[in-house]
């Protein structure tokens, strides 16, 4: 069993050719992809959709952009050459934002209807003895909800389904390697992908 977080340039390259049947996606992006498909009650929601990415790491952005393009969805990536951020994510059916800037998008950058995953997580220190540090995210959250449709909170969205999807790769290896001791050449993986694509 090897690469669960689906992180090896391997698996990257995979997802950035478009091979999902055989690729272990990173688990945020495919994390963001299920709650925007579990949100909306669709699981080919994204097909046809505007998505606008803000970051383009290696570990979020850019995988999340590659998974959301497969399931067909019109990606456009943002990053802090980009001009005119905020009538880019005005276009967005779906907006996922990782970039690291306490609440950088603010109510008004949503598109009415708007599906917002924030994959931000920003710590504000405690200045008092015996309080505890505050997590944030990059979208203003009490902004955003009243304009997205749905939207998903700083602490308690995100980080929860990157666990999930974790343990879900780690299944679906775990299985696979069984299937393959057994002589049995297809994969739980490609199974599952088979009816969720």
């Amino acid at each position: 069993m090897k690469d669960v977080d689906g992180l090896t340039r391997e698996n990257a390259g995979r997802l950035m050719r478009g091979e999902l049947k055989r690729t272990i996606f990173p688990c945020t992006p495919y994390g963001c992809l299920y709650l925007v498909q579990k949100a909306t009650g669709d699981d080919n929601y994204v097909c046809g959709k505007n998505v606008v990415v803000l970051g383009r790491s290696k570990i979020v952005g850019s995988p999340a952009a590659a998974l959301f393009l497969w399931h067909h969805g019109t990606v456009t990536i943002c990053h802090s050459k980009t001009r005119d951020i905020k009538e880019q994510c005005l276009k967005a059916d779906i907006l996922v934002v990782a970039i690291g800037k306490k609440h950088f998008v603010k109510g008004d950058w949503i598109k009415p209807g708007a599906v917002v995953i924030d994959c931000g997580i920003n710590v504000e220190e405690a200045t008092e003895p015996g309080k505890k540090n505050k997590l944030f995210g990059d979208v203003d959250f009490e902004e955003a909800k009243k304009v997205a449709s749905f939207i998903t909170p700083v602490p308690g969205g995100v980080g929860p389904m990157t666990v999930a999807m974790l343990i879900r790769n780690t299944y679906e290896q775990a299985v696979a390697r069984r299937l393959q001791q057994n002589g049995k050449t297809e994969s739980l993986n490609s199974q599952m992908r088979q009816a969720a694509v």
